[in-house]
């Protein structure tokens, strides 16, 4: 069944914000800061690790590395279109409205908790991959094991930062159900060089959501999302 995945990614988001909500009652303010930091830290080293894999290469016993000057390009490039786009402020708006409508008005963690947690589930290989596998094959295994990923992780936010983290759910539904719905035009685009680069940078931009769990809001990620189109498309050019 097409886009059973993306239906049990979404199940899981639900049942580990549920639980992180229930969980995080019991939890003080000094707790839940220490829960998000510690959940910040675990962020940034997944991130490196994933970036570190397409980076580093041994060739002839010596550690090489490489795409620095596609990270640096998709970054500043994706910076100026987003920053165009505001897409941050359109994450922050839904998420305002999101508030509201839930009857969540008072949590002053609100947007926060839900831009912070969208743009960590929906960034990533695994996401564009798994809903691809799903749209053409009904094979939804990739995405099976991001839920779980997924589950734990938004338990965590839940606990840590608030109802917000659980409402990711909606964008996860919306991005990952209209790539399964698309499989067949993306996946000719899809290529082993499109994949690598968009795992490298998708990685810088989870480690940058690592930034802003540990130290506050410091970066802009939802404005460096173009930098992952811009990553794809560098695939296909003769550089």
């Amino acid at each position: 069944m097409s886009g059973l995945g993306t239906v049990i990614n979404t199940a899981a988001i639900l049942a580990g914000g549920v639980c992180g909500g229930l969980f995080g009652r019991f939890l003080n303010e000094s707790a839940q800061d220490t829960l998000t930091k510690a959940c910040g830290v675990s962020t940034l080293f997944i991130a490196i690790t994933g970036a570190l894999e397409k980076m580093l290469s041994v060739q002839e016993g010596i550690i090489v590395s490489s795409g620095s000057m596609l990270v640096v390009i998709c970054l500043a490039i994706g910076a100026v279109v987003g920053e165009v786009l505001n897409i941050e402020g359109a994450f922050e708006r839904f998420g305002q409205w999101l508030k509201i409508k839930s009857g969540n008005a008072r949590d002053k963690d609100f947007v926060n908790a839900f831009v912070t947690a969208s743009l960590t589930v929906c960034i990533g290989a695994m996401a564009i991959v798994g809903s691809i596998e799903d749209g053409l094959t009904g094979d939804y295994s990739v995405l099976a094991t991001k839920a779980i990923l997924d589950l734990i992780l938004i338990m965590v936010m839940s606990c840590s930062m608030g109802k917000g983290a659980v409402f990711s759910a909606i964008p996860v539904a919306i991005f990952q159900g209209s790539i399964t719905a698309m499989a067949g035009l993306l996946r000719p685009v899809m290529t082993a060089a499109a994949l690598a680069n968009l795992s490298l940078v998708g990685n810088v931009l989870i480690f940058c959501v690592g930034i802003n769990l540990v130290w506050g809001k410091r970066v802009k990620v939802a404005n460096l999302l173009p930098a992952i189109v811009v990553a794809v498309i560098a695939a296909f050019l003769p550089i």
